[in-house]
């Protein structure tokens, strides 16, 4: 028995760990928690293994972390529906990208407002805020995820490599999250398949001060949103598993010569200008 816990498809519950897929070709399952959080900062720790017979690159899909408006829903996104409200975190262990650079298991965080679709044939890339390569997969030690949300700050913690410390994979600001969600889990397998296990999921408050105004705010209104500088399409792979802005292309490069000769085509006006007039002021003194 699970209380305040609800279960969907193939997941299976023992008194160790809750096996979400098993190691066999298309299945999926979740786990949901029945009760919304109503905590504005809060940390959630994350005890899981995800192991497998396949070798490299022989595997799949992957694992996700929720904290969404719905729940018990299953789809095509590791499990769970797309097109969700909320935040979502991927821990793709299966590179369905032929051309991409990045190092796979890949880490990566999604916030949605129901608009957006998770795009499989690019793992994510279109729609992912930011992301970190991590050895997760078939370890011989335990490995845990650590996500914080605190005054529109998401960060994201890895400990998978035997050391007892965390380790940064993911931090962003401008995110904005309601109360009254629920936490979730959920995997998905395809051709290839691994077992998806989820050994506890520990939910922290944090004592962080607001600011007075934020008194006046019902937190369950708000809409899933991130204030970037930049577009996620903007960004493209760097194969060490961050992103980097995108090359200059031709009409940047373009761009940029037009303002470079434009400012000098103004300093020189301006310089003619400043000359003429010394030399205006020079000659009342003959």
């Amino acid at each position: 028995a699970m209380p305040l816990w609800d279960f969907t498809g193939s997941t299976m519950v023992t008194s160790q760990y809750v096996r979400l897929t098993p190691d066999e070709r298309s299945r999926e399952g979740s786990i949901w928690n029945r009760v919304p959080c109503f905590l504005k900062d809060w940390e959630l720790h994350v005890h899981f293994k995800i192991h497998g017979a396949g070798k490299k690159n022989l595997h799949g899909d992957g694992l996700a972390l929720w904290y969404t408006q719905e729940r018990l829903t299953p789809g095509p996104v590791f499990g769970s529906k797309d097109n969700f409200h909320g935040l979502a975190i991927f821990l793709d262990t299966y590179p369905n990208d032929e051309a991409t650079e990045r190092v796979f298991p890949y880490i990566s965080a999604m916030v949605n407002n129901g608009s957006l679709s998770y795009d499989h044939s690019k793992d994510g890339r279109w729609t992912e805020l930011a992301g970190c390569s991590a050895e997760l997969r078939n370890q011989n030690h335990d490995t845990f995820l650590a996500v914080r949300y605190s005054r529109g700050r998401l960060t994201v913690m890895t400990d998978v490599e035997d050391k007892n410390e965390w380790k940064n994979c993911i931090d962003i600001a401008g995110v904005q999250l309601p109360t009254g969600y629920f936490f979730g889990a959920s995997a998905g397998t395809g051709d290839l398949s691994d077992n998806h296990d989820i050994i506890s999921m520990k939910l922290f408050q944090l004592m962080v001060e607001h600011p007075v105004e934020d008194d006046t705010v019902d937190w369950t209104k708000i809409e899933p949103r991130v204030s970037l500088l930049k577009s996620p399409k903007d960004n493209v792979d760097d194969p060490t598993g961050n992103f980097r802005s995108g090359p200059l292309t031709g009409w940047k490069v373009f761009l940029l010569l037009l303002c470079a000769l434009l400012g000098i085509i103004v300093c020189a006006v301006v310089g003619a200008v400043v000359f003429q007039k010394r030399q205006e002021r020079n000659k009342r003194f003959y």
